[in-house]
């Protein structure tokens, strides 16, 4: 391969992100705002209903998906411990732009949480 064709996949990966429509909650799901990296693969976050929750990493975010605290998770909460959770996707910052255009995140949420 040339350089050239791997910066030119690059560049046309970053393109089909930034025109895919954000992921919607779905039923049993809540978006979040990191407030702490607890460590171990755990986050401390803040969510739409109100109740701080532990959360995990699962695995196969762990070396891809950086989280760090400000950004805007999707969160499964656990049925039988609902104060935790699993994190299901991390927002981009194009795709909270798009959120609070549909108002599905209210602008006043983030402000507060320190996400944008």
């Amino acid at each position: 391969m040339v350089r050239g064709e791997i910066i030119a996949r690059k560049k046309r990966k970053r393109e089909e992100e930034a025109s895919k429509e954000p992921v919607l909650p779905s039923e049993g799901q809540v978006i979040c705002v990191v407030e702490e990296v607890i460590g171990a693969d755990h986050i401390k976050v803040r969510c739409l209903d109100g109740i701080t929750r532990v959360c995990r990493i699962p695995g196969k975010f762990r070396r891809r998906v950086w989280i760090s605290e400000g950004d805007v998770v999707l969160v499964t909460p656990w049925d039988f411990q609902p104060s935790k959770g699993d994190v299901e996707h991390k927002y981009s910052k194009d795709e909270v732009r798009k959120l609070v255009a549909m108002n599905v995140i209210p602008q006043e949420f983030l402000e507060s949480a320190g996400a944008m």
